[in-house]
C-alpha cells in the first residue's frame, strides 16, 4: 500500500517542514473522528519527548482533537511505552506520542496507539489518511460538544510501579552500579528514579534536556559517552535509551556495547529455562545476526524473521503466539508486559539475569559470536536509486560473490530518505568489499 503520510513508525519528518501545526491539527481531527465509536465521552492521552517542537505540535493536536469533541489528557514528557500503557489503563480511545524517536531535535513525529495500547494497523492508518485529505468542516463538533483538555499528574509514578512489577517481587538491584543514559529524552525523570527505587547505585547522564540536545552525542545511537562513563565510574553496567525510550542497548563493565541481538539471546535463554516462553522461539527482523539464529537453534528455539520495523515484529508475535521479539537496534517487545517496545523493561529483564547469575555483564551478555555484519547508509534526495541498472547489477554481482556464505539486505528506510545496505558473512573483507561496491553505485545513482 502506498501511503502519503504514515511510514513504518507513524508520521515523521522535519519539524515545521513536513510536521507542521496544520498537519498536527488535521491528524488530531482525523484520528479523533476515526476513533469515535459509541456515545460515551471520548478521550485521548498525549505524551511527548523533549524536543522544542513538541510544544507546537502538542497544542495543535489538542485543537484538532477538541474540535471533533474529544477530551485530551496531557501527560508531558513520557516514554513511548508509558503512553501506550496509559492509553489502555486509563480507558482512553486513543494514545498519541509526539516523538521522532532516535532522530535529532530538528525532526519530530506523531505515533498513534489504539485503545488497547497497540500501534495502529495499516487499515486504520489508511482510514486516517483518507480523512486527512477530505474536507471535514461538516463533521466538527457542535459548540456544546467540544472537548476539554487538562494536564494530569501522577502518571510518572504509574509507569515506575508498572516497570518495577515486571521483576520478581524479591529481586533487588542492591550492589549494582548502573550508569543510565536517557538521551536527554522522554525517560529523563522516570527511569533514573525507578532504578534508584529498585536499589541500584544510579549514575544518570543525558538527563538535562534543553529542547535541542535530544539524542545528540548520547543515547542508544551514540553510546560512546556511556562507555566512557561506565569505565570512569567503574560501573557494573550501562543502559542507553533512545529519545522516546522504546529501544535500549547496554554497555558492559569494560565499556563494550551490547546490541539488541545479544539482549534477545539473554532473555530468550533465561525465559526458556524458567518456562516463560509461550512458544519455543522468538521473533526478530531480517537485520538480526545469523549468529543469533544459530545460538537459538542450539537452544532448541526458532527465529522467525519479519521485515524491519517493530510493528511487523509485534504483528508476527500476536499471530504466532510468541511473547518475545525485537530488533538488533534494541527495540525489544515483551508482550507479557507491554504492547510495544520498552527499552527500560527489557533492560530490567537483563539486570534480573545479571543478579541471578552473579557474573559480570561481559559474560552474561555474550551468548554468541556475531558474524561480521556491515551496515552503511546512502542518503538521497528522492527518486528511486534502487531502480538504477548499475545498482541492480552491483547487487546481483554481490550476491554471486557471497555465493550462499552470507546475505545481502538492501532496503529504503521507512523513517528518513536513506537506503540501508547490509551485508553479512563469514569473510569480513569480502563482505566489506561487496557492501562498498553497492554503496558506490547507489551514491552515483542518488547524485
Amino acid at each position: 500500500m502506498s501511503r502519503k503520510y504514515f511510514g513504518t513508525d507513524g508520521i515523521r519528518g522535519r519539524a515545521n517542514g513536513l510536521i507542521t501545526p496544520e498537519l498536527a491539527l488535521k491528524v488530531g481531527q482525523a484520528a479523533g473522528l476515526a476513533f469515535q465509536r459509541g456515545d460515551h465521552r471520548h478521550r485521548v492521552v498525549i505524551g511527548k519527548d523533549t524536543r522544542l517542537s513538541g510544544y507546537m505540535i502538542e497544542y495543535a493536536m489538542v485543537a484538532g482533537f477538541t474540535s471533533v469533541g474529544m477530551d485530551v489528557l496531557l501527560v508531558g514528557p513520557m516514554p513511548t511505552p508509558a503512553v501506550a500503557m496509559l492509553t489502555k489503563s486509563m480507558r482512553a480511545d486513543l494514545g498519541v506520542m509526539i516523538s521522532a524517536s532516535h532522530n535529532l531535535f530538528e525532526d519530530n513525529g506523531i505515533k498513534l496507539f489504539g485503545p488497547q495500547g497497540f500501534k495502529l494497523s495499516d487499515d486504520v492508518e489508511k482510514q486516517i489518511e483518507q480523512l486527512l485529505d477530505e474536507p471535514i468542516e461538516k463533521r466538527l463538533a457542535q459548540s456544546a460538544s467540544l472537548g476539554r483538555a487538562r494536564r494530569i499528574d501522577g502518571v510518572h509514578d504509574r509507569y515506575i510501579e508498572f516497570a518495577k512489577r515486571t521483576l520478581p517481587r524479591d529481586l533487588s538491584l542492591d550492589g549494582l552500579r548502573v550508569v543510565i543514559d536517557c538521551a536527554n529524552g522522554a525517560a529523563y525523570k522516570v527511569v533514573p528514579e525507578a532504578l534508584w527505587e529498585l536499589g541500584a547505585d544510579v549514575v544518570p547522564i543525558g538527563v538535562e534536556p534543553d529542547g535541542f540536545n535530544i539524542n545528540k552525542d548520547c543515547g542508544s545511537t551514540s553510546p560512546e559517552a556511556l562507555s566512557r562513563k561506565v569505565r570512569e565510574m567503574r560501573a557494573d553496567i550501562g543502559i542507553a535509551l533512545d529519545g522516546d525510550a522504546d529501544r535500549v542497548i547496554l554497555v558492559d563493565e569494560r565499556g563494550h556495547v551490547v546490541d539488541g541481538d545479544q539482549l534477545l539471546a539473554v532473555i530468550a535463554q533465561s525465559w526458556k529455562e524458567d518456562g516463560r516462553l509461550s512458544r519455543p522461539g522468538i521473533v526478530a527482523t531480517v537485520m538480526s545476526n545469523l549468529g543469533l539464529e544459530r545460538f537459538l537453534k542450539g537452544q532448541g528455539l526458532d527465529l522467525v524473521r519479519t521485515p524491519v520495523g517493530d510493528r511487523y515484529v509485534l504483528e508476527q508475535m500476536l499471530n504466532g503466539g510468541y511473547n518475545l521479539g525485537g530488533e538488533q537496534s534494541g527495540h525489544i517487545i515483551l508482550s507479557d508486559y507491554a504492547t510495544t517496545g520498552d527499552g527500560f523493561v527489557a533492560a530490567l529483564q537483563v539486570l534480573a539475569v545479571v543478579q541471578k547469575l552473579r557474573r559480570p555483564v561481559s559474560e552474561v551478555c555474550h551468548r554468541f559470536d556475531p558474524l561480521p555484519q556491515i551496515l552503511k547508509n546512502v542518503r538521497h534526495k528522492g527518486g528511486k536509486p534502487l531502480d538504477d541498472s548499475d545498482v541492480k547489477s552491483a547487487i546481483s554481482d554481490g550476491e554471486k560473490r557471497l555465493n550462499g556464505h552470507g546475505r545481502l539486505l538492501i532496503r529504503s528506510s521507512g523513517t528518513e530518505p536513506v537506503i540501508r545496505v547490509m551485508g553479512e558473512g563469514e569473510d569480513r573483507i569480502l563482505v566489506e568489499d561487496v557492501v562498498d561496491t553497492i554503496v558506490s553505485a547507489l551514491g552515483q545513482a542518488a547524485a
